[in-house]
């Protein structure tokens, strides 16, 4: 299907709301039925019907109508956040006594997610390197259902094998979930690979203007309407039309943002690569990266972000480099409009939130300023290093 055609066209029925070039916000909770046989249909039927905005709305499914095309899955649902997202794709494939294989460092709500919660319900979870294929395979018990996978990771940015995680989820009969916002679904689509469920922070790049937040998981038919049957009607946590309205708004410029951030991007860390106070850039896309052949195959194009290692003897010419920043916002998020980054070294505020990488490395998001901008940024401030 044509990205152009999915952008600016897939699932808009304009003769239904006079021709309006923009979808209307179909902001009701509630839709009536005619008869009481109506009714009946609806609620034997709601998977595919409009009830109550709790389960689907109009303006929200021209949203999951477009991301699934774009990562040429069947279906896909949205939710009001994308760890909403993630909980329920991660639910809806375990229950009490079974076991999940996850790569080290993913988001950090997710981990929290498999560390923290699911233990409580008889679930368990092995973290694993999973640059290597061999890991995964080693961590796999007779009762593993699912691999969970972010590639790249948070962070330090490492890939996973996606055609031989899935081929061996599938030899093992285990579900694969990948978390895709980083490279977004114009520049990697996992399900091509074999992944059965594909997971989006759409706060990230498919707003891109840093005001609305949402998720969405995008799979099989069968798969998505599980979830929606069960972990999205029962827990809740559903995108609300005016949101869905804004993230149709953010697909619009998705292709444009996305070629000034990887472009932009490259300038910055080519920069950043000769400077004399630069430890090393960790940017899945750069020829001396380890994985770089296996980033070249799976992902189109990079996306804005990377991390920096500063040649630092001491935390206190970290958070002075950071702070001499003008133009980098501080702040976690990232996808949107502007630049920013997250230092490491503001996790060690206390032991419980200490991240175990080093505290040189500064996270950075690039966005949608000129590189001759940000780079004369970036140049100040490490000056005063």
């Amino acid at each position: 299907m044509d990205l152009s055609y999915i952008i600016n066209q897939l699932g808009e029925e304009r003769e239904q709301y006079f021709e309006s070039v923009a979808p209307p916000i179909i902001q009701s909770s509630n839709f009536a039925s005619k008869t009481v046989a109506d009714m009946r249909y609806k609620m034997k039927h709601e998977v595919d019907e409009y009830m109550y905005t709790r389960g689907n709305n109009p303006t929200v499914s021209i949203f999951e109508k477009k991301m699934a095309a774009l990562e040429g899955a069947e279906h896909a649902v949205a939710f009001g956040s994308g760890m909403g997202a993630v909980a329920a794709a991660v639910l809806s494939q375990v229950k009490a006594g079974d076991h999940i294989v996850c790569v080290k460092r993913p988001y950090t709500w997710t981990k929290n997610l498999l560390r923290r919660f699911l233990p409580r319900f008889g679930v368990e979870v092995t973290m694993v390197d999973g640059k290597n294929i061999g890991r995964i395979e080693e961590a796999i018990r007779p009762n593993t259902r699912l691999i969970y996978l972010e590639s790249p990771t948070s962070f330090t940015f490492e890939l996973q094998d996606l055609t031989a995680v899935a081929a061996v989820a599938k030899e093992n009969n285990c579900s694969t979930i990948i978390d895709n916002s980083f490279a977004s679904p114009l520049h990697q689509n996992p399900i091509s690979f074999g992944i059965d469920l594909v997971v989006h922070s759409c706060t990230k790049y498919i707003g891109g203007h840093s005001d609305v937040m949402g998720g969405v998981v995008c799979g099989s038919r069968e798969q998505i309407n599980q979830i929606f049957k069960g972990e999205f009607m029962t827990l809740g946590a559903v995108m609300s039309p005016h949101d869905a309205w804004l993230f149709i708004r953010g697909l619009r410029t998705l292709p444009v943002r996305m070629d000034r951030v990887a472009a932009t991007t490259r300038r910055v860390v080519d920069y950043l690569l000769q400077h004399p106070k630069v430890e090393q850039v960790l940017f899945p896309f750069l020829p001396t990266h380890p994985q770089y052949e296996l980033a070249q195959r799976q992902m189109r194009n990079n996306s804005g972000q990377f991390t920096l290692l500063l040649k630092a003897a001491r935390m206190e010419q970290v958070d002075r480099f950071c702070d001499s920043l003008k133009h980098f916002l501080m702040a976690a998020s990232w996808g949107g409009h502007e630049s920013l980054i997250f230092p490491i070294s503001a996790t060690y505020a206390s032991e419980e939130m200490k991240s175990d990488l080093p505290f040189n490395m500064v996270r950075f998001y690039v966005g949608l300023e000129d590189p001759d901008y940000l780079i004369r940024d970036l140049e100040q401030a490490l000056d005063t290093m």
